[in-house]
């Protein structure tokens, strides 16, 4: 049966191919804080029945330039500010054969674009990944030797390195802020076509491996979803705002769809930008559980208000969850005074914590909420269907 998702890199042979498809509130024990009520684990912080999280509103986002009748006047203002930073990658991947000759044995064909000046572009791992040469190519006619200088396969980002400074870039947005209805503009080179551009709007956010079947399972996935023109070649280009500015990295398609494509939101990014830029990869952090939504019979049984929240199924043995006092059928409804509204956003929060971070996670349990105290392990390497936190 064929993926309905695919990677927007257009891969020229079999063996890259394969590696691209990848392309609330209880009440406590004791009703004050400090001390554990009857029933808590020993360490337990409970929490006052009043204490609420409370979540901040985001920033308005400005206006998008429009005609009176509600329609944008022209996107040729931010094409043209756009495109020179926006770069074709082609890449090689090279076997040297047992006589010691080198082979090439596939080549793809993606887009990336310059986020600073100073010769740093971002693209999809999928469309590096596995390659022995980088070449990137602008719309000036420059072309210059890419140098991957971090990648991190379970958000299908990597970042590219060029000798080359005083290049025209773009500004990273803020992907929190652009709304569902919301204008935006992905640049790339759909099948070849270089430097393609096409406008829609934001057609959903908050996609998940759920949601877009045929996903690593254990990646991690945000989708921003688009009705803009996103074709195989699109990989690893700019999704962007009315102000010019990107909101994402065009990723993937639906191939048995028209207009659904996706990009990684750039906040999600900006977060790892600094451990990729400093160390090559990413090593990521587990509070040693695995966890689930929570469906209506069991948040019932649970006696909790909502669905919110992500369900503790299994403790792993020996784990930082078991020190701390986790236990089966706990609801963690925040991490870090973060909210939390699914297994998806916990799994994501705690991977990027931080290993041997002390993290505090607050626990419903029966009708009583309390706060943990968590010192975060490291997360085995990640296979098919791993799915620990």
């Amino acid at each position: 049966m064929s993926n309905p998702l695919r990677a927007t890199a257009i891969v020229l042979s079999a063996a890259l191919l394969a590696a691209a498809a990848g392309c609330g509130n209880g009440s406590s024990a004791s009703g004050t804080t400090g001390a554990p009520g009857p029933g808590l684990p020993a360490g337990a912080l409970a929490i006052p029945t009043a204490t609420a999280l409370v979540a901040v509103a985001p920033p308005v986002p400005p206006p998008a330039i429009l005609s009176g009748e509600g329609m944008p006047v022209s996107f040729a203002p931010l094409a043209r500010r756009a495109d020179p930073a926006v770069a074709t990658v082609k890449s090689r991947v090279e076997r040297t054969t047992q006589s010691g000759r080198k082979r090439v044995v596939a080549e793809g064909l993606g887009t990336a674009f310059v986020y600073d000046p100073d010769g740093y572009l971002l693209t999809n791992n999928h469309v590096i990944e596995d390659a022995t040469d980088v070449m990137v190519s602008f719309s000036s006619g420059l072309e210059l030797k890419g140098t991957v200088v971090g990648r991190d396969k379970h958000t299908d980002i990597a970042v590219l390195k060029v000798d080359k400074t005083g290049l025209a870039s773009v500004p990273l947005g803020d992907s929190d802020v652009i709304d569902v209805g919301d204008w935006v503009v992905a640049i790339g080179n759909p099948f070849g076509l270089s430097h393609t551009v096409s406008a829609g709007i934001l057609s959903a956010k908050g996609r998940t491996r759920d949601d877009v079947k045929g996903l690593d399972p254990s990646g991690y996935f945000n989708f921003l979803q688009t009705d803009a023109s996103i074709n195989p070649g699109n990989s690893g280009g700019p999704l962007l705002n009315a102000r010019g500015e990107v909101v994402g990295i065009n990723a993937a398609v639906r191939a048995n769809a028209n207009s659904i494509g996706f990009a990684i939101p750039i906040n999600m990014v900006k977060q790892l930008l600094p451990t990729l830029l400093r160390d090559g990869k990413l090593r990521r952090s587990a509070i040693g559980v695995e966890v689930d939504p929570l469906n209506p019979t069991d948040a019932t049984r649970l006696h909790r208000p909502d669905r919110k929240g992500a369900w503790v199924t299994r403790v792993l043995a020996g784990g930082p969850a078991e020190r701390a006092g986790l236990a089966a059928d706990d609801v963690i409804v925040a991490f870090d005074g973060k909210p939390i509204e699914g297994p998806n956003e916990l799994r994501w929060l705690a991977s990027i914590a931080g290993v041997n971070k002390v993290a505090t996670v607050r626990v419903a349990r029966a009708e009583r909420t309390f706060d943990l105290r968590v010192t975060l392990g490291e997360l085995a390497d990640q296979g098919e269907g791993d799915d620990d936190h």
